[in-house]
């Protein structure tokens, strides 16, 4: 009759789509739906989204990304797929640093 499917997924954790999360999230399941936007990420699971990572992005062996990926640094292991652009951030300078370049 009426009989729960033992192979439906099993969700663990849920975001809602409006929250904002400030602070480390770590998770097992390692999917996620939505642009992420972060200084650092490790991923070894799968986003459907666009990453904006402006310092650090280091993909897994299992890691998959249907999404454009914005990085500083990017380090990727072999295995990895991205089904997107590739688009390198330049880095931020201070207000008030002294600019880099020749002069004269």
């Amino acid at each position: 009759m009426f009989t729960r499917d033992p192979r439906q997924a099993r969700i663990d954790t849920l975001i809602g789509k409006a929250a904002r999360v400030l602070g480390d999230v770590e998770f097992q399941g390692g999917q996620i739906e939505g642009a992420v936007q972060v200084p650092n990420v490790v991923l070894n699971g799968s986003i459907h989204g666009d990453i904006h990572a402006i310092e650090r992005v280091v993909l897994g062996a299992t890691a998959r990304v249907e999404g454009n990926v914005y990085y500083g640094v990017i380090e990727m292991t072999l295995g990895a797929q991205i089904i997107g652009k590739l688009v390198r951030l330049e880095p931020e300078t201070s207000p008030g640093a002294p600019a880099t370049g020749s002069t004269g």
